[in-house]
């Protein structure tokens, strides 16, 4: 289990979070949504190590991941989608996937993982040896899920993956997700599209200026009148 307890951070000179706490249990996904600007990035890089928390704690499974190097948190299974994507433009797509394993040493062990990626994103395969700065952007989300996964990630962490895309890849997308969680991969989702990541989540928490303001199973999240109002565009009952 991913367990935050009293999280704080400052990024770019705002107090992003404050004091904020969540629990992402084995094998579950965890929805994690807010406004722009509402810190949900700021603890995705928190937990993983890219913003230093100025106070609480991280911890995986009993083991404390806060001060940890990122390098550290990822080899120990706990991995982050970016938002925009950040693949490696001037390589080819089987060259990114390769730096997503780039940890590991288990020859058949990747070699098995990259064609469990291309099971999963057969565009991919198609497209092997094409540059990334050349794929669509629905193409490049599907290789930074597919780097991500060749880390062999027990926590997948994925931040805004249906930003900028069209709405056939978008559901393509969450499914993905759906299949990734079936064969024991926990996730913590955060997402601008609500309906969507609620839909899917076993729990989900709302985030407001560096605060967590309610919290709840993802259903009944869907059915909160306070939610469908803010999120979802839909007047209250």
């Amino acid at each position: 289990m991913l367990k935050v307890e009293q999280l704080s951070a400052h990024y770019g000179g705002i107090h992003a979070l404050q004091g904020i706490e969540l629990d992402v249990p084995d094998g579950a996904i965890v929805s994690l949504i807010g406004a722009n600007g509402a810190g949900k990035s700021t603890t995705l890089k928190s937990i993983v190590g890219l913003v230093k928390p100025s106070r609480g704690t991280v911890t995986w499974n009993g083991e404390v991941l806060t001060g940890l190097p990122t390098k550290d948190i990822v080899s120990r299974g706990v991995c982050l989608v970016p938002e925009g994507r950040h693949v490696f433009p001037n390589l080819t797509v089987d060259e990114n996937l390769t730096l997503g394993a780039y940890s590991r040493s288990d020859k058949p062990g990747i070699a098995a993982d990259r064609e469990k990626v291309f099971g999963l994103f057969p565009r991919l395969k198609e497209r092997v040896s094409q540059k990334a700065g050349t794929l669509s952007g629905g193409e490049q989300q599907m290789l930074a899920v597919g780097r991500a996964l060749m880390t062999r990630p027990r926590l997948l962490m994925m931040d805004e993956p249906s930003l900028g895309l069209a709405p056939l890849i978008v559901k393509m997308i969450f499914d993905i997700v759906k299949a990734i969680n079936a064969e024991g991969v926990t996730v913590l989702l955060v997402e601008q599209n609500a309906k969507a990541a609620l839909e899917i989540a076993d729990y989900g928490y709302v985030l407001e200026t560096g605060r967590i303001t309610f919290h709840g199973p993802g259903k009944e999240l869907l059915k909160d009148d306070r939610v469908r109002h803010a999120y979802l565009g839909e007047a209250h009952a």
